[in-house]
């Protein structure tokens, strides 16, 4: 449903199954002057069947029935529309949010995914879907409007390919402080530090606490130069400029100057610590 049709402007899909917050949503979105034509879904099926509608926007010859199906659910949807942007709820009955943005990855022309939610503990998830943002509830105008930068923005520079694992590109991290998300990239992480289930990144700016595992982490950024150590301390390891032993084991100290800092080795990380700052070494001297 059309909650306002003009040109110009964004086209842009509002997802909630909550009424009175798919409606703020919509209101919020309609004050935007970047913003053409907002439309509306109470569900996921919903939002499919609009996006479907809308295909062939963006084609000559627009065929009859042409979509793909995304290989995980399923679902059939359109390889193109002319919507621009859907601002999306990630708990939904159905599809929630995130397969619902995972169908969206298999069009020929996705389009930029913004969640807006109430939970705070799914940032990490809705990155690796490809979302441009995350936005909490409840949500504020210029809040809202920071969103619109950082989606024009993208636009402008052109279309991107899709994301994938290991593709030597800098992660982004999404983290969420008093309503405001800060992208924080894993190539400014100097050490990361367990905080039960939650992670704390250590940067030269100051520290920011994740939802996500440190085996996770572990898991995901071992190709990116991060060594385990401890069991509560991942770190950079061509950040790492000492090793030595001291009174109750071995200790690193990573990075240099007044933000150094000096974190424990437990036994059965120590070896693995030594064997790879020793190839990390042999490989730097070799491509000189």
């Amino acid at each position: 449903m059309d909650s306002n049709d003009s040109s110009g402007g964004l086209v842009v899909l509002a997802v909630d199954d909550e009424e009175p917050a798919l409606e703020e949503l919509a209101f919020l979105l309609n004050e935007d002057s970047r913003v053409g034509t907002v439309l509306k879904a109470s569900d996921a099926t919903e939002a499919l069947r609009i996006l479907n509608n809308r295909q062939g926007a963006r084609e000559v010859a627009p065929v009859p029935g042409r979509g793909v199906t995304h290989p995980a659910t399923g679902t059939r949807v359109a390889e193109r529309t002319d919507v621009e942007v859907v601002f999306l709820d990630i708990r939904m009955p159905g599809l929630d949010g995130l397969e619902l943005a995972r169908v969206f990855s298999s069009m020929a022309t996705p389009p930029s995914v913004v969640f807006v939610t109430a939970h705070d503990d799914r940032a990490v998830d809705a990155y690796e879907v490809g979302a441009v943002d995350y936005l909490l509830k409840p949500l504020r105008s210029e809040r809202l409007s920071a969103s619109l930068d950082r989606i024009l923005a993208s636009r402008a520079s052109g279309p991107t390919e899709p994301a994938q694992q290991d593709n030597g590109e800098d992660e982004v991290i999404p983290v969420e402080l008093a309503g405001t998300t800060k992208l924080v990239p894993r190539s400014a992480v100097r050490y990361v530090e367990a905080q039960g289930d939650y992670a704390r990144l250590h940067t030269n700016e100051g520290s920011h606490l994740v939802r996500i595992p440190l085996s996770v982490l572990e898991d995901r950024w071992r190709d990116a130069g991060f060594v385990r150590i401890h069991r509560s301390f991942l770190v950079a390891l061509p950040l790492v400029t000492e090793l030595r032993l001291s009174g109750s084991g071995y200790v690193v100290r990573v990075g240099s100057g007044p933000e150094t800092a000096e974190l424990p080795v437990s036994r059965r990380h120590t070896r693995e610590l030594k064997d790879r700052l020793v190839r990390a070494t042999k490989q730097a001297w070799s491509q000189r």
